[in-house]
């Protein structure tokens, strides 16, 4: 896992019109939580962003390096954008020891065209984007990248598929699919249609079938 360095200062001020104020010159509020403990702290912004769209998802260690030379080890568990101006609010950090098991989300992702779809029309459907899983801290992986360039109609990947560490426990159901591949709909002609395509007759009769709306996945840290 990526570990890397982020400057932080401890915050006295509170309060949405103190969290404007601080947005305004440069700095993202923040809180730093542990064992039902918190304490609020300020990040520079510049800095804060480059973590967050270098890691792109990704679980990424942090060293939290405070003014006075102290430091402490954490995880980026949450953060908060604007909605409409799409600018960083807040974020939330916990601490974590490597000496101390953590249960953490790993993102999966994909790459490469399944056969199922290129060749024989169907379609992919991800059903989980993320992985539940207990480890030390150093053993946590950034992501997980499936390779579904094989997969054919009919084949599904479940989370038991997925290959770990020995000392990474899997907390999410193993039977739980991760991405499967649908078979192409094919509208089948009724008894009624064949019969009239039999005997000649003028126009058959057209049935209008309705597209059944795929299921979405959800899911997440902080």
């Amino acid at each position: 896992m990526e570990r890397v360095s982020l400057a932080v200062e401890k915050r006295q001020e509170h309060g949405k019109g103190a969290a404007r104020s601080l947005r305004r010159n440069g700095m993202i509020p923040a809180v730093l939580y542990r064992e039902g403990r918190s304490e609020a702290i300020k990040i520079p912004r510049r800095e804060l962003l480059k973590v967050i769209n270098n890691s792109s998802g990704d679980q990424v260690m942090i060293d939290l390096e405070y003014a006075d030379g102290e430091k402490k080890l954490a995880l980026l568990k949450d953060y908060q954008v604007d909605p409409v101006k799409g600018e960083l609010l807040h974020t939330d950090f916990f601490e974590i020891s490597l000496s101390e098991e953590v249960r953490v989300t790993v993102h999966v992702t994909t790459s490469g065209e399944p056969v199922g779809v290129k060749r024989d029309g169907g379609m992919l459907r991800h059903s989980a984007r993320e992985v539940e899983v207990e480890c030390l801290p150093d053993k946590i992986p950034g992501k997980i990248t499936l390779d579904i360039s094989a997969m054919e109609v009919g084949q599904s990947i479940h989370i038991a598929d997925l290959k770990f560490e020995e000392d990474i426990k899997v907390l999410t159901d193993v039977g739980d699919i991760i991405v499967t591949i649908i078979a192409p709909a094919v509208e089948e002609a009724g008894p009624e249609t064949e019969a009239a395509a039999t005997s000649g007759a003028s126009e058959p009769e057209l049935i209008k079938k309705g597209k059944k709306e795929e299921e979405a996945a959800g899911s997440g840290e902080k």
